[in-house]
């Protein structure tokens, strides 16, 4: 059987005499309440987010996500499929990560995660998005140019075409 001495701090727990003489233990008195993080077992939703203006417009976004995504899954055929495709692509990113914000904000999982700077994060987004518009204009810019190129290639080849048509001296070879 152990003595009181050897049962001092046993098993991780601090001493009696080491808290209270302050001596090198690591298991200090403390003034501060000590929180017991349980995860994500204490989530709740917040009803005053959805009742809000953002909450409002966060399902709004959802729902017209769904149906849009869900309308453009029952066309059957199509001739030319790109402009299908990328709304496809659309407004199925758009609910997926609207779905992700609402579920974030409405059971307030932004502020159980503080390592993430959700402001940062919201910036990144927005210039992400200029960005995507930025490319799809200078595609778009690019597109109409190579047109009008090829365009204006196909009138003066038809114009050196009637200007052939009138010279003899390419008419006598012809017959």
């Amino acid at each position: 059987m152990r003595s009181g001495e050897e049962l001092d701090g046993f098993e991780g727990e601090a001493s009696s005499t080491s808290m209270i003489s302050g001596a090198s233990s690591p298991y200090q008195p403390t003034t501060e309440p000590v929180s017991q993080r349980r995860g994500l077992a204490g989530l709740r939703c917040d009803p005053e987010y959805l009742r809000g203006a953002l909450g409002c417009l966060k399902v709004a976004q959802v729902i017209l996500a769904l149906i849009a995504f869900i309308c453009i899954e029952t066309i059957m055929e199509c001739s030319p499929c790109e402009g299908l495709y990328f709304f496809e692509f659309v407004s199925c990113s758009a609910f997926v990560v609207t779905g992700v914000l609402l579920i974030l904000f409405s059971l307030n999982l932004h502020m159980r995660i503080p390592q993430i700077n959700w402001n940062l994060t919201i910036f990144g987004f927005l210039a992400t998005a200029v960005y995507a518009v930025n490319t799809f204009l200078a595609v778009q810019k690019w597109r109409v140019s190579i047109h009008q190129q090829s365009a204006s290639d196909y009138i003066r080849a038809r114009t050196e075409s009637r200007d052939v048509d009138g010279r003899p001296e390419i008419q006598r070879l012809d017959t």
